[in-house]
């Protein structure tokens, strides 16, 4: 059936689909950077990772890590790449991602899931608010290493 989504193993030989969908999301822009880091979580241990296929194409992908204990947490589950091609945004590509992202991580004994979102990024805070997520006991902070340690 043409509207079915497959989800499959994260593996490199979707990589070059991956940063489409990225440059798609984008407008083009796909930094070096970015391409180097999700090469490095095609290659970790400890990260599990699905795309989803809709049409026989790449529409999806999420990356999730494990972590701690860390910072009074036990085991935990970190969702740190999730994204759909905007030609599928809206067809269940992002909540069945995250239905496998969710399954891998009870399947390795992670109760809790966390992830990071900007405050400008309203599509993503609704996503995964839809998908359950709520606020955590954490703030996240940073620094600018050139604020305290000029060059």
């Amino acid at each position: 059936m043409a509207d079915e989504i497959e989800i499959k193993e994260l593996s490199l030989e979707y990589y070059p689909e991956i940063v489409e969908i990225h440059r798609a999301i984008m407008k083009g822009k796909v930094s070096p950077s970015w391409m180097k880091s999700i090469k490095r979580h095609l290659r970790e241990k400890d990260v599990g990772g699905y795309v989803a296929l809709k049409d026989g194409k790449v529409a999806g992908i999420i990356i999730g890590q494990i972590q701690g204990p860390s910072f009074g947490l036990e085991k935990s589950g970190w969702v740190t790449v999730v994204e759909a091609h905007p030609q599928f945004m809206g067809s269940g590509v992002g909540r069945a991602l995250v239905e496998s992202i969710f399954q891998y991580f009870r399947e390795k004994g992670v109760k809790d899931i966390h992830t990071a979102v900007k405050w400008d990024a309203v599509d993503m805070l609704s996503f995964f608010i839809a998908a359950g997520f709520g606020r955590s006991a954490f703030i996240n902070l940073r620094i600018k290493l050139d604020d305290v340690i000029p060059d």
